[in-house]
């Protein structure tokens, strides 16, 4: 198609240049050059966004994305005192490690990663390591191999450059694969390869060959750290024992920033030219000059600021970067090819593509005929055309907009198909952003030009864990002498587990310390009776004594209080179920061009939430839903949706938020949004006159406005609504209880949607007690990274390099400083440390419009650093602010923190939050547990699991009613819960709950033969915890068949205790429900002790001893005696679950 347009540079030096490269022809020319070149074409573009974008555009053109390789850059500054991501490194050791075997495609790099040095290419082949099926390893060997190629030895691997060894199975994540492998031994011959999935653990197939590669870009064995220490000896002047990292590396560790001392390391270093082969072409672009020079003058720069720190030396730029003149001398020997948009002049070397510039296409969605554009391009176009759309499920998106309009595009795979075939339409799948058009031979239109103002999700990062799952009862975080509470003994001290003889059985058993020294062993069979106790801090937990009434009357009065709170949530629940509430109009046409006017694509938790809301809305019952999402993952709209359902239906809608400026957020986004629609948006706030505020009263009254902005004076009782239908509360945890109670008063009514973050703790249990319904939005929306925490003792140096590392790339800083005194001061200081800031302040002090006008000089980036109270916590939403500095963070609360550290990272770039101290020792214990939790919780959308740390730190609370504590503190929150939901149950099911035994306990169940997890199938005491607990709660046969097949899988087959463990816990299951409290067999005979409520038929009972009298005997009224012949544990198996299966007749 363009192959005719130019030719290419022949023998060495030559250059020729191509001009009117246009959209993404930039791909497709290299893709057909790369295809006439025999050897390497290396890429080099301006910075790493065009790497990216060329990426996705060869791989497309070329159809193959196995000839085409990537150098990532490090994404961090010169000289950063950062590592890069595990990833970017894996990444570029896998490009290097295939560089010398490549004999044709493309190496795609971004000037600024060209001009680093790099390890020798003798590093790369000397440090890798093949195993193959069959191979003999040692795996000692094998670990001291893999600690000195730089992994990391862990318990579970998640990350590339992470190995365990757990007996005769290795778990290994090596550089440049997009899975981890496990190996397994038989003895010391590898038996199998299989990949496995990091986020559950499980294996996916089988392999035959794994090849490793170092996990650093530089070596960790022994000799290399003595070099290096004996370079820096050398080369630096400075008193070694004073360096931070020199004293690291001594003790065998990797200082973050290690990267930018790489020389120390090598003889000498390489640069990627060394790795290339000699006939390999050069493709770059018009600006690679100045594209040179600024980052020169960057590295320089950043040199001389920090050169003069004798405690961290550095090595001069030369060392580590390729000198402009060096790198293009290098260019010059080699065959090159510019590509320019710009059309060249006709002369010999210099050619043009036949390209045009593209149409403006975009759909407008609120037209009738949203397509005006493209039917009018389709009708002058010559030649045929292909759609991109950017994943399967925009494709039928597509389709079906098209085929509204009589477009019918027929689908292909590729765009060899499309080039080969003969269609006039098609659409095929391509996540491309350019478009392409070539008049007379193909046309290319993306989605991103048919729809220019929408952000799709691509490349997740994030792990998308269940934040669900982290929540339940786990026991992953118990430390030796953490409280835990046994339910029928009280709150104890866990001491960790033992293996304990009895009657010749080796056992396994939990040892928890009571008050005086007392100690209870629980068998881990029960391990269900036990739970980690959340509702006060460790250290104010209760110690109880065993053996006396103290824990039981405890326990009994928090049953009486958790039957209440059932009652009187189930009566909640009656008279909402009971009361037809307004049954709003399912979405229709008018909806569905609502939506289409939201600038994004829905996240799934996002578009699973607006579904349920919808469905909520559309029955009769009234909604009572509890929106959890993390800041900025799109909760807003999901409120836009439901106000639009409302409003077509006829129905008023209140949005009741906390502060003035998030209402005036709020009033602004929802009249942008609803600008089309026949409906009045208002706002009742401090920005508004008394005049104007009463104009809203009367219209509200009247039916005139259909969706009212306000903060909590809108539920004040002498606001009057013609006809309220939704309810929509944001931030919930800022408001108190009164304005809650009153809010429950209209429960009942009206349709409530809550939006929080981090709800509070009460909100919480109302929604896992299944007493709310509960959406979590727990999916970052499209290319965002999580904030990096950092916790700092105050210190100018860290201040100053936090606010310098994100005005270079170009960002904004909020500086929170929450004491309106000396606000003005610390401006002043700040001016001071970091001259090229410009510094806005904003507090709740100033007047409206001042604050206003700050807030929006901000946004508007006329300062790039705002020093504030948290008047920001719940403020407008600033993109490019991607660093917050909050000083005295142990003041704040956990719900507070998070929602701060939320203010940032509303892009896709790495965002940094650094939580600013006192000395330790000036903090009080709370204040540092907060600061430790929310340190440990920077995934995205953890502000849920937040949320229930918060319940540990502060205690739960009463959960209804205006007692803000209670009973929860004296038995801990998950026991309560427990309890309430019981209670629950059995009134649902109109029985009264027992308040003598207010949980299920199980059956007990001893066979007297081991049933445990031994030491050596799985040595780590964590992970043994967390499955005991997992099969002692297991509630189904099918469970613990699941929960078999993973131990398998991750630990190897089971050894027979375990196997035993799993049966016994099969029959404890069988037992509860015949309501069978004990059984007992040992190798002579046994017993059966039957619970009050049994389900075993008595007739059965006396026809068994009626029938076998020498084998079955009753004793006292609730137990039965057996006797067997046979001495071996599998009989004993059979024995019982027969007895179990005759008396469940």
């Amino acid at each position: 198609m363009i192959h005719q347009a130019y030719s290419l540079p022949s023998g060495k030096g030559d250059l020729k240049r191509v001009g009117q490269a246009l959209g993404s022809s930039r791909g497709l020319l290299i893709a057909d050059a790369s295809k006439r070149h025999q050897g390497l074409t290396l890429v080099i573009t301006n910075n790493s966004d065009e790497a990216a974008r060329l990426r996705e555009e060869i791989a497309f053109f070329s159809g193959d994305s196995e000839q085409l390789l990537h150098f990532p850059d490090w994404e961090t500054l010169p000289y950063d005192n950062f590592s890069p991501h595990q990833d970017i490194v894996s990444e570029r050791i896998s490009t290097l490690s295939r560089l010398p075997s490549l004999k044709q495609g493309v190496l795609l790099v971004p000037i600024a990663t060209l001009m680093h040095r790099i390890a020798p290419s003798s590093f790369m082949t000397g440090n890798s390591l093949s195993l193959d099926v069959g191979q003999t390893l040692d795996p000692e060997q094998l670990r001291q191999q893999l600690s000195d190629a730089g992994y990391h030895a862990v318990d579970s691997v998640y990350q590339h450059g992470e190995f365990a060894v757990r007996g005769a199975i290795i778990n290994i994540f090596p550089m440049g694969s997009p899975l981890p492998y496990r190996i397994e031994l038989f003895d010391d011959e590898i038996e199998t390869l299989r990949t496995f999935d990091p986020e559950t653990q499980r294996s996916v197939e089988q392999i035959n060959q794994i090849r490793l590669l170092p996990a650093r870009e530089f070596p960790s064995d022994s000799d290399a750290l003595n070099q290096f220490m004996s370079r820096w000896r050398a080369l630096f002047d400075v008193d070694y024992r004073s360096c931070p990292i020199y004293q690291d590396i001594k003790s065998g560790l990797m200082p973050a920033g290690i990267e930018y001392y790489l020389p120390l390391f090598f003889e000498q270093t390489a640069t990627l030219f060394d790795y290339l082969p000699e006939n390999c072409q050069i493709v770059f672009n018009d600006g690679l000059e100045t594209a040179n020079k600024e980052f020169w003058q960057e590295i320089e720069s950043r040199y001389e600021q920090r050169r003069y720190d004798i405690h961290n030396p550095l090595l001069e730029p030369r060392k580590l970067f390729l000198p402009t003149d060096e790198l293009f001398g290098e260019l010059k020997k080699r065959n090159r090819l510019l590509v320019d948009d710009a059309l060249q002049p006709e002369s010999a070397g210099r050619f043009n593509l036949p390209c045009q510039p593209q149409s403006d296409l975009t759909v407008d969605a609120q037209a009738n005929n949203p397509l005006t554009l493209l039917q009018q391009f389709l009708q002058e176009r010559d030649g045929p055309v292909l759609f991109c759309a950017e994943s399967a499920g925009r494709r039928e998106a597509l389709l079906e907009l098209f085929g509204r309009h009589g477009l019918k595009p027929s689908e292909v795979s590729d765009w060899n198909s499309f080039v080969e075939g003969d269609m006039d339409l098609a659409i095929t799948i391509a996540p491309l952003e350019r478009g392409l058009s070539i008049p007379g031979d193909a046309h290319l239109i993306t989605e991103t030009q048919l729809f220019g103002r929408q952000v799709f999700q691509r490349r997740r990062r994030s792990r998308e864990q269940e934040q669900a799952d982290q929540v339940v009862k786990n026991l992953s975080e118990l430390s030796i002498g953490a409280p835990v509470v046994h339910i029928d003994h009280g709150v104890g001290r866990y001491q960790g587990l033992e293996t304990i003889n009895l009657d010749g059985q080796a056992e396994e058993f939990l040892m928890l310390s009571y008050a005086s020294d007392a100690k209870l062993y629980v068998p881990v069979a029960s391990l269900h009776l036990i739970s980690r106790y959340t509702g006060a801090s460790d250290e104010l937990a209760p110690l109880h004594k065993l053996g006396n009434e103290q824990w039981s009357k405890a326990k009994r009065k928090a049953a009486e209080k958790a039957r209440d709170a059932a009652a009187e949530l189930l009566d909640i629940y009656a008279r909402r179920a009971a009361r037809k509430g307004f049954k709003f109009n399912s979405p229709d046409e008018q909806y569905r061009q609502f939506t289409a006017a939201f600038p994004f694509e829905e996240t799934p938790d996002q578009s699973v939430a607006i579904t349920s809301v919808i469905a909520d809305m559309t029955a009769p019952q009234p909604m009572d839903r509890l929106v959890c999402g993390d800041v900025g993952f799109g909760k807003t709209e999901v409120a836009m949706r439901a106000a639009f359902v409302a409003a077509m239906s006829g129905r008023q809608i209140a949005i009741l938020v906390p502060t003035t400026l998030l209402a005036q957020q709020h009033y602004e986004n929802f009249r942008d949004r609803f600008a089309d629609w026949p409906v009045n948006v208002e706002l009742i706030s401090r920005f508004r006159t008394g005049k104007q505020q009463d104009a809203v009263v009367g219209k509200l009254e009247s039916g005139q406005v259909d969706i009212v902005v306000g903060t909590h004076k809108l539920i004040t009782s002498d606001i009057k609504f013609q006809n309220l239908g939704l309810l929509i509360i944001d931030e919930e945890h800022r408001f108190g209880v009164q304005q809650k109670e009153r809010l429950k008063s209209l429960r009942s009514e009206v349709d409530i949607l809550t939006l929080t973050a981090t709800p509070i703790p009460r909100t919480l249990n109302m929604a896992m007690s299944g007493i709310r319904d509960l959406s979590i939005i727990a999916t970052p929306p499209a290319r965002r990274l999580s904030v990096k925490t950092f916790v700092r003792q105050s210190d100018a140096g860290v201040t100053k390099e936090a606010i310098l590392r994100e005005l270079l790339r170009g960002g904004q800083v909020y500086y929170l400083h929450n004491e309106v005194k000396t606000i003005e001061k610390v401006a002043r200081e700040l001016q001071e440390l970091v001259p090229e800031a410009r510094i806005g302040i904003g507090h709740g002090q100033m007047r409206e419009r001042e604050l206003e006008q700050v807030m929006s000089d901000f946004y508007h980036k006329r300062h790039n650093v705002l020093v504030c109270t948290t008047i920001i916590e719940t403020g407008i939403d600033i993109p490019n602010a991607n660093t917050i500095i909050i000083d005295r963070a142990d003041k704040f609360g956990l719900a507070q923190l998070h929602q701060l550290r939320g203010r940032v990272g509303r892009s896709h770039h790495q965002a940094y939050a650094y939580l600013l101290t006192p000395h330790p020792k000036a903090m009080t214990k709370d204040a540092v547990k907060r600061l430790e939790a929310i340190a440990s919780a920077d995934d995205l959308g953890a502000g849920f699991t937040l949320a229930t740390h918060d319940l540990e730190i502060r205690g739960a609370g009463e959960l209804l009613g205006e007692e803000q504590s209670g009973q929860m503190q004296t038995v801990g929150f998950s026991l309560f819960m427990e309890m309430l939901e019981q209670a629950v149950e059995s009134i649902k099911a109109g029985k009264t709950p027992n308040m003598e035994q207010p949980l299920r306990q199980g059956a007990e169940v001893n066979l007297r033969m081991p049933a445990l997890i031994p030491d050596d199938y799985l040595p780590d005491v964590h992970n043994r915890l967390i499955l005991y607990k997992r099969i002692a709660s297991a509630r189904n046969s099918e469970s613990l068949r699941e929960l078999q097949v993973e131990m398998i899988d991750r630990f190897g087959l089971l050894p027979e205790p375990v196997k035993n463990l799993l049966r016994v816990t099969k029959l404890k299951l069988s037992a509860e429900k015949l309501g069978i409290r004990k059984i007992d067999a040992g190798d002579q005979g046994g017993r059966i002790e039957f619970a009050a409520d049994t389900g075993v038929n008595p007739l059965t009972l006396v026809k068994m001893v009626q029938n076998q009298p020498q084998r079955y005997k009753l004793e006292g009224a609730d137990k039965l005696r057996f006797s067997l012949d046979n001495n071996k544990p599998e009989q004993r198996f059979q024995m019982v679950e027969k007895l179990l299966g005759d008396l469940a007749v």
